[in-house]
């Protein structure tokens, strides 16, 4: 007898499993650093505090690409789909030092944390230089960890290969994302099909498309390479939505359950999506309330406000919802012709919904 849909893609297994497996990596690099000096304890701190949350949706949907293309349950396949989530705290520490945001998850983001350090020290020179630069190289080593855990999954070396690289475009991807994103901020930009792009590349081919590639690759079977083309027609619209739903939340969310302020996306000048909706179909008065606030570091609750809604009136939200539902009916239509499991599939449509659901 199947499991119920609501079961099938198994997130809290998956978290679990890979939360076991960067624990185990995280306490063998722990003991590196403490070798080499116990100055570094509060970086390995810092990272494990970084990787003890999240919904490790990279990690599942890379799982779920691997066994839709006959990959067996094991440690090893969790093993390498923690990689993801080195990669993805790698992104987060340095796009908190380019945004400038206080706060990832509800804590203090990482390059505020070692402010704080040089302060209470009393050291030399300037505490938020410190602090960029202490997370500037967490982020790298992060980086560089991604690759060694993947190494050291236990899968065979042909597998791995195969797997280093799609994680090579995967990152190319989501570095030409975020340098298209910086650029869009610096100049203004506020063409949609220019923050879609972003989107695409910064958020969707990184969230969704290229972890069903990965956990595919490392499958090798026939049955991967033919899933590829559909993996992509479901992956990409479903990262979009969930970009979509994240830019929604990051203006109307509450704080408490996205873990960042409400006003933090309009202060830091993101140029998503759904202010490009809103900004192409505003009047002259409502514009005006757009590019004063949007970019503002100063602004405040009610000019917030201000801004949702002038979102809200120009149809920007509604808009955007009703994107999101299609970019969701777009990728289960994609998914339904993907040559893989039938359990994945299930699995997938369920993880199309939990990626994109409205909570928040």
């Amino acid at each position: 007898m199947e499991t119920s849909p609501a079961r099938q893609a198994d997130l809290a297994r998956i978290r679990a499993e890979v939360g076991s497996a960067l624990t185990v990596f995280l306490n063998r690099q722990r003991a590196g650093l403490a070798g080499i000096s116990a100055d570094l304890l509060p970086c390995a701190d810092v990272i494990a505090d970084l990787l003890a949350g999240g919904k490790r949706l990279r990690a599942a949907f890379c799982y779920w690409g691997w066994r839709g293309c006959g990959g067996a349950d094991g440690p090893q396949i969790f093993a390498a789909a923690a990689a993801l989530e080195l990669l993805h705290a790698s992104a987060l520490v340095h796009d908190d030092v380019m945004d400038a945001s206080d706060t990832r998850r509800g804590k203090p983001a990482v390059h505020r944390r070692f402010a704080a350090v040089h302060e209470s020290s009393g050291w030399r020179g300037s505490a938020d230089s410190f602090g960029a630069g202490a997370a500037v190289l967490i982020g790298d080593l992060l980086l560089a960890w991604s690759d060694e855990l993947l190494r050291c999954s236990g899968l065979p070396g042909a597998a791995v290969r195969r797997g280093l690289a799609v994680l090579d475009a995967m990152r190319t991807e989501v570095f030409a994302g975020q340098f298209l994103d910086l650029v869009s901020q610096a100049s203004g930009g506020s063409a949609v099909d220019g923050a879609l792009r972003v989107v695409t590349y910064k958020s969707a081919k990184y969230t969704v498309e290229r972890p069903l590639h990965l956990g595919a690759a490392l499958a090798g079977t026939a049955r991967a390479r033919r899933a590829a083309g559909a993996f992509t027609g479901y992956g990409v619209p479903v990262g979009i939505a969930f970009q979509l739903r994240d830019d929604v939340l990051g203006v109307f969310g509450d704080p408490r359950v996205t873990g960042k302020p409400v006003a933090g996306d309009l202060r830091e000048g993101k140029r998503t999506v759904l202010l490009a909706i809103a900004r192409e179909r505003a009047s002259p008065a409502q514009a005006r309330v757009l590019d004063e606030a949007v970019g503002d570091p100063l602004l405040d609750e009610a000019g917030a406000e201000l801004v949702r809604s002038v979102i809200t009136g120009t149809g920007a939200l509604a808009e955007c919802e009703q994107m999101i539902e299609n970019k969701v009916k777009e990728a289960l239509s994609a998914l339904e012709a993907a040559p893989v499991t039938a359990g994945s599939k299930a699995a997938l449509a369920e993880l199309a919904v939990e990626a994109t659901a409205r909570a928040g």
